[in-house]
């Protein structure tokens, strides 16, 4: 095991300039956005901040504004915070010495006296932010890029495969998968390769005639082009692409927003499909990423271009705002369970209660993070 260690770290250290630019670029805007939902939620209820900070540990360099925020520049670019007045850690745990000794002046300004709802919109707004620069990144790229498509086609059918099975022919066309409506190939191959197992319905026009077909995507491991493994659900149905085929389609701002929440609830709906097939036994949890994962896949779809990399945040984004909506003490999510068991019980939590959770929290969150960080050397040195 020491030798895969090894080379996993020494694959990582070949790349680390092309890693770690595009990583770093990816996961700052990402938390820089998450952070300034706390923010913005914060100051709009009175709150003061004492400090923003992106990354964590020493400062590098900062600056105060004229509302006394100190934002910063910290060592260990791994993730930001918000800490506001009455706070005693990073986390927002409270401080009992500070906030006993308040005024009732710095009680109005004080994030730990404020009603529960107030605190709630202020925990919510951070993975809020996350889903709403997902859906702004995407409606981006539709408004400017457009939305490529080409026909859901069944151009060849792969012997004894899960396609040959459900009675698929060549020359089928795809229109709809489960009630939705698949508007190329590339929406038919993304919503199958999500569903391996799954018992799935297809709407087909055969000629001049509709069918309906029923099928199961096997599931299979498949490289990337960078060599990446993954496992997803497979028809065997293969689509040959003619010259001028693919169509770009403009679309207004509206259509853009639109279709960028339907892509962000796209990436929800299998994110949390995977994690409940985890649980199931269904999936299996070596595909549970950490940083080292995130930032190798960041340069090389850095090696694509600006606008997969920019793809790639709000992608990340979305993961972020799912992950901190988990409810585990230190996580966004933790702190709503806390206000909502306080306004269900008309008080908070005893401070021993929410000490202890916080510590099961944080013990839950390194547990993950080395979890994460040995799958990601387990990757690297499979690659």
């Amino acid at each position: 095991m020491s030798e895969a260690f090894l080379h996993g770290f020494n694959t990582l250290s070949h790349g680390l300039i092309g890693y770690a630019v595009p990583f770093l670029f990816v996961l700052t805007i990402v938390v820089f956005f998450h952070e300034l939902g706390h923010f913005l939620v914060g100051r709009w209820a009175g709150v003061k901040v004492l400090t923003f900070s992106l990354g964590f540990g020493p400062e590098l360099f900062g600056f105060t504004d004229r509302h006394g925020t100190r934002w910063k520049i910290s060592a260990v670019p791994l993730g930001g915070y918000v800490k506001f007045f009455g706070d005693d850690t990073e986390a927002s745990t409270p401080s009992a010495e500070i906030l006993s000794h308040m005024t009732s002046e710095e009680q109005a300004h004080s994030f730990h006296h404020k009603k529960v709802g107030p605190r709630a919109a202020i925990v919510a707004a951070g993975p809020i932010a996350n889903f709403v620069l997902a859906i702004v990144i995407f409606a981006c790229m539709f408004t400017f890029f457009g939305k490529p498509s080409t026909s859901a086609r069944v151009d060849k059918i792969e012997a004894n495969s899960a396609a040959a099975a459900a009675g698929f022919q060549v020359g089928d066309i795809v229109t709809m998968i489960d009630g939705t409506k698949i508007d190329g190939f590339a929406d038919m191959q993304r919503i199958v390769s999500t569903r391996a197992g799954e018992r799935m319905s297809f709407t087909v026009k055969r000629g001049e005639t509709t069918v309906q077909l029923e099928g199961t995507p096997e599931q299979r491991t498949i490289k990337d082009k960078f060599g990446n493994a993954h496992r997803q659900g497979i028809l065997g149905i293969t689509h040959e692409t003619a010259a001028g085929e693919i169509l770009t389609e403009r679309v207004d701002p509206a259509t853009a927003v639109w279709l960028g929440v339907k892509e962000t609830w796209f990436v929800i709906d299998r994110t949390l499909a995977y994690v409940g097939g985890i649980f199931t036994g269904r999936e299996a949890a070596d595909q549970v990423g950490g940083p080292l994962r995130i930032a190798q896949i960041s340069g090389q779809v850095a090696t694509i271009g600006l606008a997969a990399l920019i793809n790639l945040a709000a992608v990340l984004s979305i993961s972020i705002g799912l992950l901190n909506l988990f409810p585990v003490p230190l996580l966004d999510g933790g702190h709503l369970l806390f206000y909502a068991v306080e306004a269900a019980r008309g008080r908070p939590l005893s401070e021993r209660a929410q000490e202890m959770g916080f510590r099961i929290g944080l013990g839950l969150v390194l547990m993950l993070m080395v979890f994460a960080t040995y799958n990601d050397i387990l990757h690297l040195a499979a690659s």
